[in-house]
């Protein structure tokens, strides 16, 4: 593990530019708490503390995944709204999904939360959305200060009824977390969803129609570009009609393949309007996609639903460095963003900044928050809106 925390300290430090404002024994601490923890082959308490080091910056693109590298209670707990929900569990206890956490052996899980907030990376948001692996990380609790006999952990679980429902779980009963908990967070209450399409169209009638976004990550880098096309030919057949575009889930990718969307719809009726369903599990090119969108409609475009991942100036693009020792992840930064002012530096690469644009604060215009497998409670939701954006 030192051979880790020397790659990270040789490799990542001084190539994030995210960390030009840490000070030298900020970092000089962590690093130390991490080299005792490796020394002492405390796998749990260096990942840990690799956790701790790399959230300091409170940049979301640059963080420890440790989803490979740990074993975490089969109990997959996401974020909905501000309430933290079990979306998913072992079959034998499968009775308390949808429930919401209230506590883990006695400590109110709102305490865990605030606890577990320095070894998060990034916005408020982005730590309710890579945070709920710390209750299913019996380590984790540990150092969080919830107290543990060290066999079994307790969690109570209220359901919408109002009914409370305790489960305990036996410490040694573990699972590896990437089994409920993916590396790019989603929030569908199947940790292995993936996309089965870049783009799913709903249609309306008049009111309107709804474009389904899921993801702009594309390893083979033809089939975004597809599904791009065909949404920007909707677009552009329908130019006064008003469009719905969900970006919920979608933790970004290439937004540069999304641009012919965004030309088509700019390129509609003058009067147009269209709405943006996001959450905190919009990220990053999700983000620029909607920056970009809200230069250009300006009060025209609504955005719809919570607050976003992260903010509009942030650092990106760099890379993943996978730990051979630990088995975990380090996600690390190269490149300065700034949508809110428009603004670059020499580490912002050419063919982003010349389409960097002066975006402003980009905050909801309506507060929705719901699970985004819900289709139903999508599709009401959605008539609801193209009512109240019809001219």
């Amino acid at each position: 593990m030192i051979d880790d925390l020397e790659k990270v300290v040789t490799s990542v430090l001084p190539t994030d530019p995210s960390f030009r404002l840490i000070g030298r024994e900020e970092l000089d601490r962590c690093i130390n708490e991490a080299c005792q923890n490796a020394l002492a082959n405390a796998k749990d308490a260096f990942l840990l503390s690799l956790m701790r080091l790399l959230a300091l910056p409170g940049n979301g693109h640059t963080r420890l995944i440790p989803n490979n590298a740990i074993s975490v209670l089969p109990l997959r707990f996401v974020t909905i709204g501000t309430t933290t929900r079990l979306l998913d569990a072992r079959s034998d206890i499968s009775a308390a999904i949808g429930g919401e956490l209230i506590s883990i052996n006695g400590v109110p899980a709102d305490y865990i939360e605030r606890s577990a907030e320095k070894y998060l990376a990034g916005t408020p948001q982005r730590k309710r959305v890579i945070g709920p692996i710390m209750f299913a990380w019996p380590s984790a609790l540990q150092l969080l200060g919830v107290p543990s006999d060290g066999e079994k952990i307790t969690y109570r679980i209220r359901h919408a009824t109002g009914r409370i429902r305790e489960l305990s779980l036996d410490t040694a009963d573990l699972v590896r977390a990437s089994t409920f908990y993916p590396r790019n967070e989603h929030g569908k209450a199947d940790a292995s969803w993936a996309p089965q399409s870049y783009c799913k169209i709903r249609d309306f009638g008049q009111s309107g129609a709804l474009i389904v976004l899921p993801s702009f990550f594309d390893p083979s880098e033809t089939a975004l570009s597809a599904a791009i096309a065909e949404a920007a030919t909707l677009a552009g057949s329908l130019p006064a009609r008003t469009l719905l575009i969900d970006l919920r889930g979608n933790s970004g990718g290439n937004f540069l393949r999304t641009m012919p969307l965004i030309d088509a719809i700019s390129e509609g009726a003058k009067d147009r309007r269209v709405g943006l369903l996001v959450d905190k599990f919009t990220f990053s090119a999700a983000i620029v996609f909607s920056a970009i969108l809200k230069y250009r409609l300006g009060e025209r475009l609504a955005l719809i639903g919570e607050e976003m991942g992260d903010g509009l100036t942030f650092f990106a693009e760099g890379g993943t460095i996978e730990l051979s020792s630990s088995g975990a992840a380090v996600r690390y930064s190269t490149a300065f963003h700034d949508w809110a002012g428009g603004r670059t530096d020499e580490t912002t690469p050419a063919e982003i900044a010349e389409r960097m644009v002066p975006a402003g604060a980009l905050e909801p215009d309506r507060i929705w928050a719901e699970n985004s497998d819900d289709v139903e409670a999508r599709d009401r939701f959605c008539r609801e809106v193209f009512e109240s954006l019809s001219p």
